[in-house]
């Protein structure tokens, strides 16, 4: 091994290398492409940095003057990045490397000016890279090695085209190594069309995933799944904790509250600048943050030292998340636990993750608030503060506490100092129990009005979030929301009320400048049928919709009770019936009546009128269509298409009448039918001698 590399490890305290590590390190491999595929956590970053440390050096101990790049790292995420960047930092320290980074979401130009002023590692996601790339601003032709980190990540990400990019502008005679948790197909037919004769290294079987992480699937009641997160963090007390949700949403929501339950949390999630993410991490490295709550953003390659709890508050969507959840504790032989938070219905679902992963994981119920004031008791007494010496500037205060508190008052007092650090533990519900709880009164509240309602598009859907996020409020703080036809009720409780004032301001205005009115009572909503409804006590057609038809229905009228009739009456009503008319005038006898006719009939001519002339002249009757046997198909309307008739004879129009004057075809004339107005007049039909249609 090169001497540098040597110290940088030694300074590090690296003892032994892991198996990874030695794998790829082997003499034999020196000048071979690489397709390793090892678990999370056991050591393939510094792996990789050993294994192009003799490519990019060879028999020196230094670098020499930075230029081009000679090897090229790239990650799926930001975050794995620039841990991946601290790492080759102190591995190639002492040889004098300088490592740049290319990442999403940080300033290009300085990463221009970087490139500009010479690197010999560059550490770069792929969408950045392949910006710089063709913007010119790097140079690859003097690569010595690529590195694919994370590479099935890459491809689930989508990032496949720009990947295949990358390697095909590097050099030829470069190394390409491949590191990732598995090697799915789309991984090996990669590694066959941009490696040569790879070497295929697995240094861990499938069957031996995570033996250092204590995997524990928790039953909880449906509504105690957060309270349950709360006892498991109480419970182990780690250094560092990953609380994984699915959605930012439930990232905001449960940062929110363990905030307010006294937690140090930071929150990290794909909404979030790099520079917050950057921070948020740091913050747990330093210590000034305990718990970090987290989407799957964080679930690859992000190694904190002392993050030794990992829980599950949405299950993942499979079994390799999982793992890479999971993978973030218990790394480089350090123990840890990883604790799935599964209500009643998704116990099905819990068990099928952990069969796909191949795991194997206890199942209980969440620690409940004695089990956590147990573990608190036990840490109490085995804390080394009891054989400390008692400090020189406290002894006199020590003397004075003794002389004045009996020892049990002492305990009591340092008890209950001990609980007011932390956050209580809280009372969970047995999960086989059914959830027949009544819900918790609202409390007093107030009542607002909202200048927008149905007539404006509002909906208690999207009124919600716009006064939650204008009047920073949550849901829980909002009662009842009653949308009106002009305008919308909401209903706040009174200890949030002023706070959702303040942040409206003195103007009271949220979204597209609706109004905000506090009310003195409660509004008297009408009651009766939904907008559109039928019957009394509807409240109109919805806007935009057409005015209902008055219905003759009288309520009155209908409620009065019928008269009865006398028997007398009763008798002569069908007779009454029979001898009514059913005509108001008499019929006309059968013969004497005109016949049927659908027809409107002319009105006769008067006597000695002449009929009109035609337009030539010609007052002979019209004469009728003659179906001739000769002549071509071309002749026919439509080029031809359907000219022979079943008689077997083709159709020949009649010519016109009048010479300029209108036509008068047969009514089978297809020239005769609809014709859209923007054609009237053109020219058509496939025979090349269609008249006008219909056009004057």
């Amino acid at each position: 091994m090169i001497k540098t590399i040597a110290d940088a490890l030694a300074a590090q305290g690296y003892d032994t290398l892991t198996p990874v590590q030695e794998a790829v390190t082997d003499p034999a491999l020196t000048e071979a492409d690489l397709l390793v595929s090892a678990q999370t956590g056991s050591g393939k970053t510094v792996g990789f940095g050993l294994a192009i440390a003799p490519t990019l050096l060879g028999e020196d101990t230094h670098f020499g003057p930075a230029g081009a790049p000679l090897a090229l790292i790239i990650a799926p995420t930001r975050e794995l990045a620039m841990q991946v960047s601290r790492e080759l930092g102190w591995l190639y320290g002492q040889a004098g490397a300088i490592v740049t980074t290319c990442v999403g979401g940080m300033d290009q130009r300085t990463e221009r000016r970087a490139l500009d002023r010479g690197a010999h590692v560059v550490v770069a996601t792929p969408g950045r890279l392949c910006d710089h790339i063709k913007r010119g601003n790097i140079d690859l032709g003097d690569l010595r090695a690529v590195v694919l980190d994370e590479a099935d990540e890459m491809l689930d990400l989508g990032f496949r085209d720009e990947l295949e990019f990358i390697l095909s502008e590097a050099p030829e005679d470069r190394r390409t190594l491949m590191f990732s948790a598995t090697v799915p197909a789309a991984i090996a037919k990669l590694a066959q069309s941009y490696q040569r004769d790879a070497q295929r290294i697995a240094t861990v079987g499938e069957a031996k995933q995570h033996t250092d992480i204590e995997y524990r699937a928790l039953n909880v009641h449906p509504r105690d799944t957060e309270n349950a997160i709360i006892n498991v963090l109480r419970f182990y007390e780690a250094k560092n904790a990953i609380v994984f949700c699915n959605t930012r949403a439930a990232v905001a929501r449960l940062t929110t509250k363990f905030t307010n339950r006294g937690f140090s949390v930071v929150a990290l999630s794909g909404e979030l600048t790099q520079s917050e993410r950057t921070n948020a991490l740091q913050a747990l490295r330093d210590g000034r943050a305990r718990v970090c709550i987290a989407t799957d953003v964080a679930a690859r390659g992000i190694d904190l030292p002392n993050l030794e709890l990992v829980i599950h508050a949405d299950l993942p969507t499979n079994a390799d998340t999982l793992l890479h959840r999971s993978g973030r504790t218990g790394r480089a032989g350090r123990k840890g636990v990883s604790a799935l938070i599964v209500p009643p219905k998704l116990k099905t679902k819990a068990n099928r993750l952990l069969g796909w992963a191949k795991l194997k994981a206890e199942w209980a119920s969440a620690p409940s608030a004695a089990e956590v004031n147990a573990a608190d008791e036990e840490r109490l007494l085995s804390d080394p503060a009891w054989s400390d010496p008692v400090p020189e500037d406290a002894e006199a205060f020590v003397a004075k506490l003794t002389e004045e508190f009996s020892a049990e008052q002492l305990a009591a007092a340092f008890v209950n100092l001990y609980r007011a650090r932390a956050s209580a533990p809280e009372d969970l519900t047995d999960p086989g129990t059914k959830d027949d709880r009544p819900r918790p009164s609202f409390g007093p509240t107030v009542w607002f009005s909202v200048s927008t309602g149905r007539n404006d598009g509002a909906e208690p859907r999207t009124l919600l979030p716009m006064l939650c996020k204008r009047g920073d409020l949550t849901k829980d703080d909002i009662g009842a929301i009653r949308v009106q036809q002009d305008h919308s009720f909401v209903e706040i409780l009174e200890s949030s009320a002023q706070k959702f004032k303040n942040a409206l301001g003195p103007d009271m205005k949220v979204d597209d400048g609706a109004v905000v009115t506090q009310l003195d009572k409660a509004p008297d909503l009408p009651r009766g049928p939904r907008p559109g409804g039928k019957g009394p006590g509807a409240r109109g057609p919805k806007p935009g919709g057409k005015p209902y038809r008055k219905s003759n229905y009288d309520p009155d009228a209908s409620s009065a009770p019928r008269k009865q009739r006398s028997a007398p009456e009763e008798a002569a009503a069908p007779a009454a019936r029979s001898e009514k008319p059913k005509f108001d005038t008499p019929r006309k006898p059968k013969g004497e009546r005109p016949p049927k006719s659908h027809k409107t009939e002319r009105s006769p001519m008067k006597p000695g009128a002449k009929p009109k002339p035609k337009a030539d002249g010609d007052s002979k009757p019209k004469a009728k269509a003659v179906w001739k046997k000769e002549g071509p198909k071309a002749d026919a309307p439509h080029g031809g298409k359907g000219s022979k008739p079943k008689g077997g004879k083709p159709f020949k129009p009649r010519e016109d009448k009048a010479e300029g004057g209108k036509s008068y075809k047969r009514a089978a004339d297809p020239s005769k039918r609809f014709t859209p107005p923007n054609k009237i007049g053109k020219q058509g039909g496939k025979s090349g001698g269609a008249t006008p249609k219909r056009g004057k």
